[in-house]
């Protein structure tokens, strides 16, 4: 009787509303892919909830179902508010809906190039869905790194699969999820903080060999592939090849289900933006490793231009590592980390030391100086150049005619705050030039200044670097900001009184260094020119050698450049947009010279025109911009743009939970959550 009464309520409600019963049609999972789909009576008033308990009746199966949700197939969305009634989800009775896992297996192709099974959230926005990943795999600061569609492989993929290596995780359970709100604020809260770590490691890779080998491969370099599985990955031949690796990222605002992923499918994870706080090795043993893998294929691939000095101390480096690696794990080497404190500012970009303080005299030399006109970059040719007195003073270089001019005034003055510096260097070759981009009303001053010798090459890069970041010569940085910048020339310089490097077989050179330089020399001619160099770096530890490829990388020309094929408005060609961690570039296409550079501390604003999808920038000094993406859709590129600014936002955040709703709303444009 008790039974009946509760029940009588709702049918009189039922009655009330003089909604009509039809059926609904949803298909299970669970019962298989040739069980018909289930038929249910339902109103257009019944909750998402009901229709789910309804479901889960009709199924006659006893078993956990809190991490199904309905999928609905012709709108690609999930149903996941169970408060909401059929009628205001717009579910009517020629929907088709599933009922199907929320969390399925996923391959992940690693930055190390190790395949990952493991399970992850396809009802969760790719943010969320890349946090719970990166929280299994101990990869702090999910937000650096995202998903893409990896680039079609020339084999067929039955080959392919046959001799791929996989990694199994599907078995250690995810924390993301939509359920559960305590869940997500812990997830969120994961940003800044790590698993409790037994013996080394995070507690669930502890459980059993399997999950330790696994770890181990996440932590430790792996072992060079043979040079026949190098020559078949994708290698981009043109600017015009890095714009279309690019159009491949996934949506971070929207799930994997809604833009076609579906389970066991292979995605890559990568970190997609070139901005990297609080690097700690203590904690990051994983996030070291996967960076420098991305790193180091970047390098091998050629998707980043070096010199050829650089290339053979990368490839000192990479030998070092591998060796270093098949002795020690990545985890115990985190001992004796006093001497990495420079390493790792120099790693986020922040120079904060101890030194004597500098007398401004001691950086007043000639210099060889060429001023270009805005933006308008020239090849390094001596006939280039003309000869100046330069005096470094606080934060600016001011360049008289002679010596005789100095107390007079100059023929310009150049405020160094907040310009980018690069190196321009070949020390066998005797050149050393500093690159600097200006900040202008209409976009940088490309400047290059040529010193004469290693000497004053290191001080005045060093000046240069701290007044970028409004720092004076003053500043007790300074000393040991040039002893850095002598220590890494001293890497590239072969030194004739150091002992004849031994020649090693085991050394495989097409694994050290890029196509261009395997064509150019024999193996026979890189292997003493490796170990040459491997002679200033074998001292170093194996995080130490990590952070050291790290540093030189960062510090190439064309470092964190992510490119897209664009059309500006008012122009009829086509051109390409490189979107830096601080900065947007304009590139002739047809050339390959920088046209214009403009910085986002500049921007006032931008916005997207999603009826004829144009992104729209302004800024400082009544500059505007306008173009619409060839190859990729807008969307991408304002994500990259939003992306950026939220992660110049972190250093000013004093919290350390991670502020997903400002992500959202720099990035997620219309579709914002």
């Amino acid at each position: 009787m008790s039974d009946q009464t509760s029940l009588f309520p709702y049918f009189l409600v039922s009655l009330g509303s003089s909604m009509a019963a039809w059926d609904l049609t949803v298909t299970v999972e669970d019962l298989g892919p040739d069980a018909p789909p289930l038929q249910i009576s339902v109103t257009s008033d019944l909750h998402i909830g009901g229709v789910i308990l309804k479901l889960v009746e009709q199924t006659n199966l006893k078993k956990d179902w809190s991490d199904h949700s309905l999928w609905w197939e012709q709108k690609q969305q999930w149903l996941l508010r169970t408060g909401w009634t059929l009628d205001k989800c717009g579910v009517h009775a020629d929907a088709r809906l599933v009922f199907t896992p929320q969390h399925k297996p996923l391959r992940l192709g690693l930055p190390n190039g190790a395949t990952l099974k493991m399970r992850a959230c396809f009802s969760s926005t790719v943010f969320r869905t890349v946090m719970g990943i990166c929280r299994v795999l101990n990869l702090r600061h999910p937000e650096e790194l995202s998903l893409l569609r990896p680039v079609e492989e020339k084999k067929k993929k039955k080959d392919k699969d046959s001799s791929e290596e996989l990694y199994d995780l599907t078995d250690v359970p995810l924390t993301a999820g939509a359920q559960n709100n305590t869940l997500k604020k812990l997830l969120i809260h994961y940003c800044s903080k790590v698993w409790t770590l037994y013996n080394g490691m995070p507690a669930h890779f502890a459980d059993s060999p399997k999950t330790e080998a696994v770890y181990k491969m996440l932590s430790v370099s792996l072992p060079s592939p043979a040079p026949e599985a190098i020559a078949k990955l994708y290698r981009p031949a043109s600017v015009v090849d890095k714009t279309h690796i690019h159009t491949r990222w996934l949506d971070s605002s929207r799930s994997l289900m809604q833009q076609g992923i579906q389970e066991n499918d292979k995605l890559w994870l990568r970190f997609k933006y070139y901005t990297y706080h609080d690097m700690d090795p203590k904690y990051d043993a994983v996030r070291l490793t996967q960076l420098y893998e991305q790193a180091r294929w970047a390098i091998l691939l050629e998707d980043i231009d070096c010199t050829e000095e650089e290339m053979m101390l990368f490839g000192a480096l990479q030998y070092h590592i591998g060796k270093e690696s098949l002795s020690q794990d990545m985890v115990s080497s985190c001992q004796g980390m006093d001497d990495l404190e420079s390493a790792l500012k120099s790693l986020e970009v922040k120079m904060v030391g101890d030194g004597n303080s500098t007398d401004i005299n001691t950086v007043h030399n000639h210099l060889i100086f060429d001023h270009f006109p805005p933006c308008r970059p020239k090849r390094l040719t001596l006939k280039g150049y003309k000869q100046y007195w330069c005096k470094f003073q606080d934060t600016s270089i001011s360049y008289y005619k002679s010596k005789e001019d100095r107390f007079g005034e100059p023929i310009q003055q150049l405020n160094l705050k907040g310009c980018e510096v690069a190196p321009d260097v070949n020390v066998a070759g005797q050149k050393f030039c500093i690159k600097l981009l200006i900040p202008a009303p209409e976009g940088m001053n490309e400047i290059y200044l040529r010193c004469e010798n290693e000497k004053q090459y290191s001080q005045w890069m060093a000046a240069c670097k701290l007044a970028s970041k409004g720092l004076t010569l003053l500043d007790s940085s300074y000393q040991s900001e040039v002893k850095n910048i002598q220590t890494f020339l001293s890497m590239q310089r072969s030194s004739s009184a150091a002992p004849t490097a031994q020649t090693d077989d085991s050394i495989n050179t097409h694994s050290l260094v890029s196509p261009r330089y395997q064509k150019k020399y024999k193996p026979k001619q890189l292997t003493p020119r490796i170990l040459e160099a491997y002679q200033n770096v074998a001292q170093l530890s194996l995080t130490s050698a990590i952070l050291k490829f790290l540093q030189i990388w960062q510090a190439l020309p064309d470092f964190g450049i992510s490119y897209f094929m664009v059309r500006f408005k008012g122009s009829r060609k086509d051109e390409v947009l490189g979107i830096a961690n601080n900065r947007l570039i304009r590139i002739d296409l047809g050339v390959g010279d920088v046209v214009k550079t403009w910085r986002y501390n500049n921007m006032r604003q931008w916005n997207v025109n999603w009826d004829i999808r144009q992104v729209a920038i302004e800024f400082d000094g009544n500059i505007n911009i306008a173009f619409s993406c060839v190859n990729a859709d807008c969307k991408v590129v304002h994500e990259y743009i939003g992306g950026y600014i939220f992660m110049s936002t972190r250093a000013r955040q004093q919290s350390d939970t991670l502020n997903e709703e400002l992500f959202h709303k720099l990035t997620g444009g219309h579709e914002a959550l």
